[in-house]
């Protein structure tokens, strides 16, 4: 690993590139590393590398083509995730295709109007759900390290709150208190969310690496 001229406090934070390109996740995570200590290292993806596809099977699998595909481009550790919200009612989608779930261009918008039309004849008793992510970062040797985090919760019936993106607005962890992640801080969102969960194990494994 290539230490970073950070000081003695972090001696195990390493300069990664950031392989999101989405806005949104690439501010969590540097918010949950921050928390932790490790968010120094990490370097912006650049803006002249495409998106990777997300073919995978798995969360896992899709965090790895991204981890795999930035490391390989910038010579530099990757960091990754993919996340997806699993529905019971649904039978566990929209899963890996959370972010197209309501077409390839959709919007976090479109994503949360077809699941809640999805959902419409479903009783409140009958709509848990589980947020997953998995994170991975990878070397330019081919080591990596994965991680999973994961959060029980319910869909609401309409949209609550302001803050988060994605499907927050209608996500109300089950260990919280009935508010959707949308009507949380980020500090609130990211103690009880699988991002958080996520980025915290890997945290950890990079630590003991």
């Amino acid at each position: 690993m290539t230490a970073t001229p950070d000081d003695a406090e972090h001696p195990h934070v390493i300069r990664m590139v950031l392989a999101t390109a989405n806005a949104d996740k690439a501010r969590e995570i540097r918010d949950i590393l921050g928390q932790v200590g490790l968010a120094s290292g990490l370097v912006p993806r650049p803006d002249s590398i495409d998106d990777v596809p997300e073919t995978g099977a798995t969360l896992e699998d899709n965090a790895r083509q991204k981890a795999a595909a930035l490391c390989e481009a910038t010579g530099l550790p990757a960091i990754a995730d993919d996340t997806g919200l699993e529905v019971d009612a649904l039978d566990g989608r929209p899963g890996v295709r959370s972010a197209r779930f309501a077409g390839e261009q959709a919007s976090y918008a479109d994503n949360v109007a077809k699941l809640l039309a999805d959902l419409a004849s479903v009783p409140p008793g009958e709509r848990a759900a589980s947020f997953v992510t998995a994170a991975v970062v990878r070397w330019p040797d081919g080591r990596e390290l994965v991680a999973r985090g994961e959060v029980r919760g319910t869909i609401t019936s309409a949209r609550r709150g302001q803050g988060g993106f994605g499907y927050d607005p209608v996500f109300a962890p089950h260990e919280g208190d009935g508010r959707t992640f949308a009507e949380m801080s980020s500090a609130e969102k990211h103690e009880l969310s699988h991002r958080g969960r996520a980025f915290r194990a890997l945290a950890a494994a990079l630590r003991d690496a």
